[in-house]
């Protein structure tokens, strides 16, 4: 029974530090995302958002870079 007097305190000490604890990783924000991080790790986005067109030159798509500069802003083709 006198190991009771020991036990009792040391158990009530080891919760109020793992209480510390947990308050203080959630306090930091050790738990507000998750599932993020998992989704960053699966998400494949190499490549540049978008590519500009090459002047002059053919670009990805197999357009050149002149028929693109030849369409006039009111949706018809230059002359």
């Amino acid at each position: 029974m006198d190991i009771l007097l020991l036990l009792i305190p040391m158990s009530v000490v080891l919760v109020l530090l793992v209480g510390a604890g947990f308050w203080w990783s959630v306090k930091s924000g050790q738990f507000d995302d998750l599932e993020g991080p998992a989704h960053r790790i699966l998400a494949d986005d190499d490549s540049p958002a978008v590519l500009p067109p090459v002047p002059g030159g053919v670009d990805e798509a197999g357009r050149d870079g002149a028929s693109l500069t030849s369409i006039k802003p009111g949706g018809g083709a230059a002359s």
